[in-house]
């Protein structure tokens, strides 16, 4: 059965402010010009796969049923391989390097069942350097996939265990203290860590959070409005993760704190806060 595709979920690290994202959406209008392209974030950080592959990770289960056309490819004209990757029995495909970056979302939706190397050049743009493969190569495999184009006719099979894993971090438990990592920060500065809600359990509803030289006594709760404003708070974000958050400001400058850095949370004791009261405007 010929499969084929009407939406295109398009991830990079391209910005908006060069051309990149609407030659890459021309290409594949050139091709398919009935697909539908959603722009998934093009602000990922230049060359962050793990940032670009946690995103993606992210979005994947909400992503419409269709292919994934994600690039973060600082190995861009090396020796990385351009792949297509097949998940749940043909439902989407993921096509981007294999550096890491489709990993993570691949094992979220259940694993891969086949993947190619994109080899076969009559399938690419004729381009005079190899430096824009989201242009030449993955922008022409993603949209001829919509076409109906099976994936082995784009390239050479892999086995689906040769793929280039991700990099997630593991948070490490010793004694009362457990090791986190800020995997994100969004852009009102709410931290995602990598942890499971359950790995604190044990420490009640008070816990203190230290960052590098910054410590603070914080309280657990459910929601943004459960903590005061400018209040200091851990909760369970949306995709299930525990996340630390002030009301109405920044968590991730109130520590200090940008993706990648470590965090020990532990028992503590009452979160402090400090009331703001508004006084009249004195006249003089």
């Amino acid at each position: 059965m010929t499969l084929r595709y009407d939406t295109i979920s398009f991830l990079s690290d391209y910005g908006l402010g060069d051309e990149f994202v609407g030659v890459v959406k021309s290409v594949i209008r050139s091709i398919a010009p009935e697909v539908a392209v959603v722009d998934v974030t093009h602000d990922v950080a230049p060359h962050d796969v793990r940032a670009g592959g946690l995103a993606l990770a992210r979005s994947a289960q909400y992503l419409v049923p269709g292919v994934v056309l994600a690039v973060v490819d600082p190995g861009v004209g090396g020796n990385r391989r351009a792949v297509a990757v097949e998940v749940g029995d043909g439902a989407s495909v993921l096509v981007g390097p294999d550096n890491g970056l489709l990993a993570p979302a691949v094992a979220m939706v259940g694993g891969a069942s086949r993947a190619v190397e994109l080899t076969a050049e009559h399938y690419h743009l004729q381009s005079p350097g190899p430096t824009f493969a989201g242009r030449d190569v993955f922008a022409p495999a993603a949209a001829h996939l919509c076409l109906g184009t099976d994936l082995e006719d784009l390239g050479t099979p892999l086995p689906v265990h040769s793929l280039t894993p991700g990099v997630v971090p593991v948070s490490r438990v010793e004694g009362e203290r457990v090791f986190a990592e800020v995997l994100w920060v969004d852009r009102f500065g709410n931290m995602q860590l990598n942890l499971d809600p359950a790995e604190i359990e044990l420490f009640g509803p008070a816990l203190r959070l230290t960052a590098g030289d910054v410590g603070r006594n914080v309280r657990r709760v459910n929601s943004y409005s459960d903590l005061d404003s400018g209040e200091l708070g851990v909760l369970v974000d949306s995709y299930g993760l525990v996340a630390v958050a002030v009301n109405r400001g920044s968590a991730a400058l109130e520590l200090s704190c940008m993706e990648g850095d470590s965090i020990t949370v532990e028992l503590g004791g009452s979160a402090s806060t400090t009331p703001v009261q508004l006084q009249p405007k004195r006249s003089d």
